[in-house]
Parts: C-alpha cells; sequence; structure tokens
C-alpha cells in the first residue's frame, strides 16, 4: 500500500472511528490480493491500481439523514443485481459503481472481499 502525502485517511475519519475501523479491514482484504494505491481526498478515500477500484465515503457529508455511517462503493465492469447494493450508478458503457452501506465489520464478508478482489483485478 502507498498513499499520497497531504491528507491522511486517518484524518479523513476523524471523528468516525467505525468507518475507520472498516478502512483499516478494507485494507487489508485488499492486500492480500496484491499493491495499491490510495488517495485521500475531501470526499473519499479512494483504492487504486492502474485506475481506481473502490472507494469509501461518509454519506453524512452530503445527506441530511444518513442511513450508514459508512459507503463502500466498488467499481465493476458488469452489474450486479445482489441485493446488498443500496444502489448502482452506470457512469460509462462498461462501467457500474455498486455503493454498499456498511454497518457493521461482519458485512466485510467473502462476498465482498470476492467483489473487491475483482475490481482490483479489472483495474490493473
Amino acid at each position: 500500500m502507498s498513499a499520497d502525502p497531504g491528507m491522511r485517511p486517518e484524518d479523513f475519519f476523524t471523528g468516525h472511528p467505525d468507518a475507520l475501523e472498516v478502512f483499516r479491514e478494507v485494507c487489508a482484504i485488499v492486500g492480500r490480493q496484491g499493491p495499491f494505491e490510495l488517495r485521500v481526498s475531501k470526499s473519499q478515500v479512494a483504492f487504486r491500481r492502474r485506475r481506481g477500484f473502490a472507494s469509501l465515503w461518509i454519506p453524512g457529508q452530503y445527506l441530511a439523514r444518513p442511513t450508514a455511517e459508512v459507503v463502500l462503493s466498488i467499481a465493476l465492469d458488469r452489474l450486479d443485481e445482489s441485493p446488498r447494493f443500496k444502489e448502482v450508478a452506470h457512469p460509462a458503457p462498461t462501467h457500474w459503481i455498486h455503493h454498499l452501506e456498511l454497518h457493521d465489520l461482519s458485512e466485510l464478508d467473502d462476498e465482498v472481499a470476492g467483489w473487491l478482489r475483482e475490481a482490483a483485478d479489472s483495474a490493473g
């Protein structure tokens, strides 16, 4: 894992300890699949290889009444119709962004690890 200098993930997740724990677990899952980079901005923490493949963000930054503290967005080259996804965006012909609200670390299970592996592999 490498990160851009500047804002750290710990800074991004200040005041959101559960989201920070989710971040650490996602890093562990992705790290088992090979190297990756992090990019931290004001809006998200992005996981990248040649291109971005996943991000974590705080819905409370954008929504008046968020239903989760943190959302994991996963970029797949296909639509996955799992009912676990809160929303799926289709910004390009072969690009779907799947938004997964996370309420507990236990939700980062083998299925999520599989989606992250698929996304990371597609990202190079």
